[in-house]
């Protein structure tokens, strides 16, 4: 069973984060029945951007890595806190340890932001949310900001709004199983053919 890592910060994007757990949850049931899906976050209940609760299944200093194959980050909104939990030393050391341990990591939108601080991407191509300031950002952490919707450098996802998210999900499983079976769950979900 491979696992993913859904790393949720206060203030997170409900829809960038729900489009991983549909696409390993898809899989799980009626894909190659490979995958499954746990969230975490710095405290047991984390508030998307529009004040959702939602409560996770482990805190961060829970985490074993090793019993993890990647790790997902959606983006969020800063006028709900996202930065304050997403550049938390913990939720940064995170991001090392999955890169350190050579797992794929992947992220829409201003989830790229964590990576870039964390230093994970830091002489990597990347992108993030199409607005100046943030790509700004994201070239501050030492980053070669790429224009495009979804860039790819070694085994780490980056991309530049939600409009990405389900591409970057299934790029994602695609990479955890076969590109076949990505597509076969693309299908089913409904979502025209790459």
């Amino acid at each position: 069973m491979k696992k993913v890592l859904l790393l949720l910060a206060d203030g997170f994007e409900t829809f960038e984060a729900s489009v991983f757990i549909d696409v390993i949850g898809w899989n799980l049931v009626e894909g190659d029945n490979s995958t499954k899906l746990f969230t975490c976050g710095l405290k047991k209940e984390i508030k998307s951007s529009f004040n959702q609760r939602f409560i996770v299944d482990y805190l961060i200093g829970d985490i074993d890595i090793g019993a993890f194959d990647a790790l997902a980050i959606p983006g969020g909104f800063e006028v709900y806190g996202f930065y304050n939990d997403a550049y938390d030393e913990k939720f940064l050391d995170l991001i090392r340890g999955f890169k350190a341990n050579n797992k794929f990591i992947a992220s829409i939108c201003v989830g790229a932001l964590p990576l870039g601080k964390s230093g994970v991407l830091k002489g990597k191509k990347g992108t993030t949310y199409n607005r100046a300031v943030r790509r700004e950002a994201l070239q501050g952490f030492g980053v070669h900001v790429i224009n495009q919707p979804i860039v790819m450098d070694d085994n780490i996802i980056t991309s530049w709004n939600p409009s990405t998210a389900v591409d970057v999900a299934l790029l994602l499983l695609e990479h955890l199983t076969t590109k076949n079976n990505a597509d076969k769950v693309r299908q089913l979900l409904g979502f025209e053919d790459k």
